[in-house]
């Protein structure tokens, strides 16, 4: 079995990777309120509960954003 490389870390676009899926998640999160307005109230529940849980990982990636931002002032070191 052949040795393969690994690829090098490349984290030059992670910011812009990050701030992507920030807005995807809350593009999300509207259109799951949209959806609540014909949901029954289980639904309407595991819907806010999914919200909270989506609000959670945008804190977090955008955490993520200003480290990478960070890191890439500092050149990756």
């Amino acid at each position: 079995m052949a040795h393969k490389k690994p690829k090098p870390d490349d984290r030059s676009d992670n910011v812009e990777k990050l701030q992507d899926m920030v807005q995807n998640t809350m593009e999300n999160i509207e259109e799951s309120q949209e959806t609540m307005q014909f949901s029954n109230e289980q639904d309407k529940q595991g819907i806010q509960a999914k919200n909270e849980r989506r609000q959670e990982s945008i804190e977090a990636m955008q955490a993520e954003i200003q480290d990478e931002a960070s890191a890439r002032e500092n050149g990756y070191q």
